[in-house]
């Protein structure tokens, strides 16, 4: 197989996969409760959508170790599954309706946060993957161990700089945040409460 189509299949496609795959879900999910007369289920998917997405920030809470509880990894993949879900049930939520920009802005900026997190996770796959393909080759060629750390030193420091990418992942996930409770705010003020 020519290294090109492997990288697209092995890289490019499991990250537009998982976002056709949130959209096309999204949509059959709303198209099904508007077939069935059931919209007005969709007006509440909302609310289990953000619970859904706030649970998934305890891997967050974890990393940064201001919980003590759970596994890391597991926690990532939690984190991974909750916010996906929680994301295909509030696009569910919005739906086709262009009737409040708050809302839709929010949409826009979770559905940015939700790109933004899987090109984090594949871009630290693909580095951690060719890292450890580098060591490995050296190895295999005789590399003695304490040189390989010296072989490795600016790979090393580009797996750094790729796990930077959180940097730019929670300024996003803060415009979502604010946006959000912006929306949700908006709505407790003017919902017709009689």
């Amino acid at each position: 197989m020519p290294l090109k189509a492997h990288l697209f299949r092995r890289e490019v496609l499991p990250f537009v996969g998982s976002l056709v795959l949130l959209a096309v879900s999204a949509l059959a999910l709303d198209g099904a409760l508007h077939l069935l007369d059931l919209r007005w289920i969709g007006r509440w998917l909302g609310i289990p959508g953000v619970l859904l997405i706030l649970a998934s920030t305890a891997y967050s809470l974890r990393k940064r170790k201001l919980i003590q509880r759970g596994h890391p990894a597991r926690l990532l993949r939690w984190h991974e599954w909750l916010a996906w879900i929680g994301s295909l049930l509030v696009l569910v939520h919005a739906g086709v309706h262009f009737n409040a920009i708050l809302g839709w802005l929010a949409v826009a900026a979770m559905l940015i946060n939700v790109a933004s997190g899987l090109t984090g996770k594949l871009l630290l796959d693909r580095a951690r993957r060719r890292m450890e393909q580098a060591r490995e080759r050296m190895r295999s060629h005789g590399v003695p161990d304490e040189e390989l750390d010296d072989q490795l030193y600016w790979d090393s420091l580009t797996f750094d700089a790729v796990k930077q990418w959180r940097v730019v992942h929670f300024p996003i996930t803060l415009a979502f945040t604010v946006l959000a409770l912006a929306h949700i705010v908006a709505i407790f003020m003017f919902w017709g409460w009689q």
